[in-house]
């Protein structure tokens, strides 16, 4: 299933719906930063949305609205975890990059059941990702390559592990070359486990 659905929330913010149509579970999928061509066509997005679907979870992955510094990306994810809210059972927020960064501060109003950032941003304009990762109360993954020096990761990575969130730091650069498929079944499996444990007929 691949369905074209526009988020309710006052910007123009279409989305990808992929996966079961009878799946329990949803994620939303943050892209990276849309002035550099991050959209919800990105590889690792898709990627991941692929091997979720291989455990009967949807994905919902969204274009951002009209570039607002930031804040009205946020808002987006928000809005678009909340369409989801109303129509699937249990929901998780997955983002890269960028979008990694946005995840993170959408989650404290997103309520999200769980959340996993891949290679996040440090800074969503102003704003200082590190320092939302203590606002973040539900389960977190937080998983980036060693030799990425295109976003500054680390300052959120040890925010991450300070929390005792689930952290990651392997082998690989920003982009995972060579390592997509890899990587996203690392995210897919954590988010998985997390999505699954209180669904119906779950352990």
């Amino acid at each position: 299933m691949a369905d074209r659905v526009p988020i309710p929330g006052g910007r123009d913010v279409r989305a990808t719906l992929d996966g079961p149509a009878d799946a329990p579970a949803l994620v939303v999928a943050c892209p990276p930063h849309p002035q550099m061509g991050g959209s919800r066509t990105d590889s690792r997005l898709t990627a991941v949305a692929d091997t979720l679907a291989t455990r009967s979870i949807a994905t919902l992955r969204f274009d951002y609205g009209t570039w607002d510094e930031g804040y009205g990306e946020v808002s987006d994810a928000v809005a678009a975890c909340r369409w989801a809210r109303e129509r699937y059972d249990r929901v998780g927020l997955f983002g890269y990059s960028f979008g990694g960064g946005v995840a993170i501060l959408a989650a404290p109003e997103a309520k999200p059941d769980a959340l996993s950032a891949l290679a996040p941003a440090a800074t969503i304009g102003d704003r200082d990702v590190a320092a939302a990762v203590a606002d973040v109360v539900v389960p977190m993954q937080v998983l980036v390559g060693d030799r990425d020096e295109t976003v500054a990761w680390r300052s959120v990575f040890e925010a991450a592990r300070e929390r005792s969130a689930t952290v990651e730091c392997v082998d690989g650069d920003h982009f995972f070359v060579g390592q997509r498929d890899r990587i996203a079944r690392t995210v897919a499996s954590w988010l998985a486990s997390e999505l699954e444990a209180e669904s119906p007929g779950g352990p």
